[in-house]
């Protein structure tokens, strides 16, 4: 009980956006699993994105093997673990200790064992130079302040460390109905002071292109690739709609950033 208290206030403290975020996921985290279980699993775990592109295919994270690779927003940790399976050496942290639930248990499912932290990815309580890799796929990249996550993975990357993510374009969230959560084939948001957006659930956040290149090089990492993401022809999401998906074959909704730390 005490564990419990002491972790609740620590919560208590972590900036609005955090808490809001973290409701979100705790209400949530158990339709999500039910909802996308197909589209995470089996050979999706290793797949980038909202029409699970598959890693063989984007070539991101590179060889794994022998690594230590953080997930920031790790949710049940299907990605970890099947980065464990191929050799490497994971971390996962994420902000739910619902969505942590579901991680210890698929652990437990794989006879797999590494640890898992329930922190937000803006303040991990590790310590510097700790990882080979950090990676994201949507995830905390999404839901934290980048602003902060950036410069705390530059602090956790070892020097030629990797860093990539996977979020949502700014062209996506120019498109973006606040109102209806409808995207459109029109500009609706501003693109200057692009930052945060308030949604009645939960916070995203999102920058302008110069603003993550100038967020990058100000924390010591170099832009290797942006790889925005088209889905095939044939490509279905549990995540986005027909039309959306349709959208989303004329423009960029999401990209993936590869990014070094520099030596």
């Amino acid at each position: 009980m005490n564990d419990n208290n002491e972790r609740e206030k620590q919560m208590s403290n972590l900036p609005e956006h955090v808490r809001k975020n973290r409701a979100l996921w705790e209400a949530t985290s158990d339709t999500y699993e039910e909802r996308h279980i197909t589209a995470l699993s089996g050979e999706n775990a290793m797949a980038w994105g909202l029409w699970r592109i598959p890693e063989t295919d984007l070539h991101v994270l590179g060889t794994v093997a022998e690594k230590d690779i953080l997930e920031f927003g790790c949710g049940a940790a299907r990605w970890s673990i099947a980065l464990a399976l191929c050799g490497a050496r994971p971390v996962g942290v994420d902000i739910s200790s619902r969505q942590l639930h579901h991680a210890r248990r698929l652990l437990d499912e794989a006879g797999l064992d590494f640890p898992l932290i329930e922190a937000s990815a803006e303040e991990v309580p590790l310590p510097d130079a700790s990882f080979d890799t950090i990676f994201c796929d949507w995830g905390a990249m999404t839901f934290c302040d980048p602003r902060r996550t950036v410069p705390e993975a530059a602090r956790l990357l070892r020097p030629g460390g990797l860093f990539a993510f996977a979020t949502a374009t700014p062209i996506f969230m120019l498109c973006q109905n606040i109102q209806t959560d409808q995207i459109e084939q029109r500009l609706l948001n501003d693109y200057f002071g692009m930052h945060r957006f308030e949604w009645e659930d939960s916070v995203e956040f999102q920058l302008p292109y110069g603003e993550w290149i100038r967020l990058f090089r100000q924390n010591g990492l170099a832009i290797e690739d942006l790889i925005e993401v088209q889905p095939p022809a044939e490509a279905t999401s549990t995540y986005r709609s027909s039309e959306e998906t349709e959208w989303a074959r004329h423009w960029p909704m999401e990209n993936i950033w590869k990014l070094r730390k520099e030596a």
